[in-house]
């Protein structure tokens, strides 16, 4: 019964978040919105890039790299990206392949970080679920503990402080699960945001 009112609590919890459609194909992943693994570099970039391609000299391949880091870092604003990109572009005349190798360069970090949190959500959410059925198996042994002829009150004594901690562990953890679901999202669009600005910096060949 416990660990059905927990999972009652979490749906009506997740599903109050507004624009996400539900996914509940996978037991192990608590958010609402759809669990998508693997981005695509070609979904977001609209010009070929070859992982083999190497810049034209070393001061490119640091100016590649240098901007690239830049914009991989979260907590910068797009829109303060923009001198940078603009200056690099200036650079090197719009050049598409510059800029796609900037931005695989940024794809490659960007997704790989998000592909752990992806992972590390997964793992919380199987805590979560261990949790919640060692906090409905303490609630079921304490029921029958009370229910027995002769209770051990030590036993039950133990068992209600155990719980009191779980359920204080469980509902305090819970509370980052829109933070954490959210992530993944985020650094989905951080990256379509970044392609789309270096798109408009890029002089088309031919």
């Amino acid at each position: 019964m416990m660990l059905r009112t927990i999972a009652v609590s979490l749906s009506l919890t997740v599903a109050a978040q507004p624009g996400w459609g539900a996914d509940f194909s996978d037991p192990t992943w608590p958010c609402v919105q759809r669990k998508v693994e693997n981005l695509s570099l070609g979904l977001m970039w609209p010009y070929p890039v070859d992982p083999q391609a190497q810049p034209a000299s070393d001061a490119e391949r640091a100016d590649i790299a240098q901007l690239a880091g830049y914009l991989s870092l979260r907590r910068v604003e797009i829109e303060t990206l923009k001198p940078r990109v603009a200056q690099f572009a200036q650079t090197y005349q719009g050049d598409v392949e510059a800029l796609g190798l900037v931005f695989a360069s940024v794809f490659d970090t960007l997704s790989t970080r998000r592909g752990r949190i992806i992972d590390g959500i997964g793992d919380f959410s199987l805590s979560q679920i261990a949790l919640a059925d060692q906090i409905d198996k303490a609630r079921g042994e304490m029921d029958a503990g009370l229910a027995a002829t002769e209770p051990d009150y030590d036993r039950i004594d133990k068992l209600e402080e155990q719980l009191d901690w779980d359920q204080v562990i469980y509902t305090d953890r819970q509370r980052n699960i829109t933070y954490l679901c959210e992530t993944p999202t985020l650094l989905e669009r951080r990256l379509f945001g970044i392609a789309q600005m270096l798109q408009q910096v890029a002089q088309e060949p031919g």
